[in-house]
């Protein structure tokens, strides 16, 4: 298996994320400009649920792309990675905009987070896996 495929698919879902995490920054900035906010929620809704997908996206994003590049340098098979990389962003993308509709439940914020858990859970069992030789 040519190990430049693994750091290539790593190098995508990065990408990717990267851009989810910028348009979700963008969307908080946007709502801090409309409604002249320089720090904090300043009591407007539509500004924390910005704020908070934004946050929850990076609590969970950055472990998880140290997780796949971790997989592509243990030469990970390049299919593994894709997987996972697309239920972690699916389950963000997801979240955020079940977030930025309602604070209440919903089931994209659900449906984002089971996603997101599902490739935690892979991710370290096949991070779990390439780590016996």
């Amino acid at each position: 298996m040519d190990p430049q495929a693994s750091a290539h698919a790593a190098a995508l879902w990065t990408g990717l994320h990267l851009i989810l995490l910028l348009v979700l920054s963008v969307l908080v900035t946007r709502q801090r400009r409309k409604h002249h906010i320089e720090i904090g929620d300043g009591g407007v809704p539509a500004l924390n649920q910005a704020i908070r997908a934004f946050g929850n996206a990076t609590e969970y994003v950055p472990a998880a792309l140290i997780g796949l590049a971790v997989l592509a340098l243990a030469s990970a098979m390049p299919l593994l990675i894709h997987l996972i990389g697309f239920m972690l962003l699916t389950g963000r993308v997801m979240h955020a905009a079940g977030l930025s509709r309602s604070t209440g439940v919903s089931w994209l914020r659900t449906a984002g987070v089971l996603a997101t858990w599902i490739a935690y859970i892979a991710l370290a069992a096949a991070l779990l896996f390439y780590a016996v030789p």
